[in-house]
């Protein structure tokens, strides 16, 4: 057996004992042959039909039909691939166009489109930073945030998470060039208090960097994430605004933005913007149609808002135990990775459908159920997932107190 092969097998192996082993399964979206009560989002898996808390298609736009056909429309214009990098060919009109659409909305200067939110964050912090930087982060920030600064060579300094506090201090102490965040935080579904980090920031002169992927088309009072939440609360703003399409936008790609100098910088020096191939144009044209779509149907956002709050409330009538998020994401911590594979694989048996969240994602000891609420959920899906998850929580014992 060759050394590489033996590593492989060990790892595996490691990660099977601690109940940690991922796998895929394909997914199919298409409908159930038999009508069913609960009429939300649902997918077929070896032809059973699961009603799906697991997905970041908040705003239910992924299986739209007006933005099927948009796409259909952009990839007749534009054909199906960019066909090059940015700088050689890759760059249309259609990215363009959404550029430019994107910073209407969110007030900053310019705007840069990645195929993805981990390529956008891991280009930022490796060309934006070297080591000559001091850095800091909330302690929960997303692993493309710390990625990317650990390849730049940047010192990072981690404040205790939401911690308006600990990042004062850490700011007077190191003077440091930025301080990053997230608007929504992925795994635990809170805010970051982004009118107070921002006051912070220009006290000290630090640029505030923003990763507003579970934010943007959802926070603020027209879903236009951190800035417009900044901007709402009478605060300075966002540097720089991390912002990606396949969450409440339901598509594909991502994109950087800033101010027109950083945009520039980012042209001539991003690695991954320079040497890889382009988001597809049909992929601009898609998320452009779905920011102005969700725009112009407010009534998915306030659907959202109400289903939030419907769910809370049912959970608390039912006692399951949720943390303090008031958005929609909703994690009900377990503890025990394998306890918590189990608690999820018993409400597949029930056709309820949730994330199961283990380590290295979050922290040892955390594990836990990550439901995601979608304005396409109605009142009958709510319902039969509380219950479902009041009466597996019960017969496991209940989760972690």
């Amino acid at each position: 057996m060759s050394p590489l092969t033996a590593k492989i097998a060990a790892r595996q192996y490691a990660l099977a004992s601690q109940g940690l082993l991922r796998r895929r399964q394909a997914l199919a979206v298409s409908p159930p042959a038999q009508p069913q009560a609960c009429a939300g989002p649902r997918f077929v898996l070896e032809g059973k039909s699961f009603l799906n808390f697991s997905s970041n298609d908040y705003l239910g736009l992924s299986l739209e039909p007006a933005l099927a056909d948009a796409l259909h429309l952009a990839a007749k214009r534009y054909g199906v691939g960019s066909g090059a990098s940015p700088l050689v060919t890759g760059y249309s009109e259609a990215h363009q166009a959404l550029e430019q659409h994107l910073c209407v909305l969110t007030g900053h200067e310019a705007a840069l489109l990645f195929c993805s939110g981990f390529s956008a964050n891991g280009a930022l912090m490796k060309t934006l930073f070297d080591a000559q930087d001091t850095v800091l982060a909330d302690k929960l920030v997303h692993a493309s945030v710390i990625d990317g600064l650990r390849d730049s060579g940047a010192t990072l300094k981690r404040f205790l998470h939401n911690s308006t506090e600990g990042a004062g201090r850490l700011l007077a102490r190191h003077g440091a060039a930025a301080l990053i965040t997230e608007s929504v935080f992925s795994m635990d579904g809170d805010i970051a208090p982004l009118a107070e980090l921002s006051a912070l920031c220009r006290q000290h002169g630090s640029w505030l960097i923003v990763d507003d992927a579970h934010g943007f088309g959802v926070l603020g009072e027209q879903g236009l994430g951190a800035n417009a939440l900044c901007q709402e609360a009478d605060a300075a703003g966002v540097d720089v605004q991390v912002i990606t399409f396949g969450k409440a936008l339901g598509c594909q790609g991502a994109a950087v933005l800033g101010s027109r100098e950083l945009i520039d910088f980012l042209v001539s020096n991003a690695r991954e913007y320079i040497y890889s191939t382009a988001l597809s144009p049909a992929n601009a044209a898609l998320a452009l149609a779905a920011s102005r779509f969700a725009l112009d149907n407010p009534q998915l956002l306030a659907g959202l808002t109400e289903n939030i709050g419907c769910f809370t409330r049912l959970c608390r009538e039912a006692k399951v135990p949720l943390l303090a998020s008031a958005t929609a994401i909703q994690p009900v911590i377990i503890g025990d990775a394998t306890k918590t594979m189990a608690v999820a694989q018993a409400l597949r048996e029930l056709g309820l459908w949730v994330g199961a969240i283990r380590p290295p994602t979050v922290p040892a000891g955390s594990a836990r159920l990550r439901l995601t609420l979608s304005a396409r959920h109605t009142r009958a899906d709510i319902e039969f997932c509380v219950a479902a998850l009041s009466q597996v929580l019960t017969q496991a014992g209940g989760p972690k107190s």
